[in-house]
């Protein structure tokens, strides 16, 4: 089985894929989709509707070099003409698989998602680190001891340190 079909079935493991043609339109449409992959012998409507899905969705569309049965036996269905990847660093790892196999027809896509790929990395690294200076401006710093801090060598009585109590006394 070809790398770009493992990671498909990877990205589907993961939820992060959207499998057919209503859920390629869907994730198109509120714009989660960063890689639209259409198998070899789709029809030409299909190819059509893909081809909208991208421009109104502002994803890049892949025609693949794999048939519809290929596609499907990835995802765990018996075909698939279309597919949308919905996280870009998966869009970008199968983009640049493809463009290993041919760099003239993928690889100015794989380079633009690569590129988007990183810049959501370094986003997602800013958001933590803001996450956790701002976890740490909450806590409380550790109180000091009551009665200032231990002397070494010198030991504290356990038993029959303390005062008895004024209601005791009587």
């Amino acid at each position: 089985m070809d790398n770009v079909l493992r990671l498909t079935g990877l990205a589907r493991k993961a939820g992060r894929l959207a499998v057919g043609e209503e859920p390629v339109g869907e994730a198109a449409r509120s714009r989660t989709a960063k890689l639209i992959l259409v198998a070899a012998d789709a029809a030409e409507n299909t190819l059509r509707r893909a081809q909208r899905f991208a421009a109104n969705g502002d994803a890049p569309i892949l025609p693949v070099p794999f048939t519809k049965a290929e596609l499907g036996g990835a995802v765990g269905r018996p075909t698939c003409a279309m597919l949308a990847f919905t996280d870009v660093g998966l869009a970008s790892a199968a983009a640049e698989k493809l463009s290993g196999q041919d760099p003239e027809r993928y690889g100015s896509v794989a380079e633009a998602l690569k590129e988007r790929a990183r810049t959501a990395l370094a986003r997602q690294k800013a958001e933590r680190t803001q996450e956790k200076k701002r976890r740490a401006a909450h806590r409380r710093p550790l109180a000091a001891p009551k009665n200032g801090p231990p002397v070494p060598g010198k030991s504290r009585k356990k038993n029959g340190s303390r005062k008895p109590s004024r209601r005791h006394e009587a």
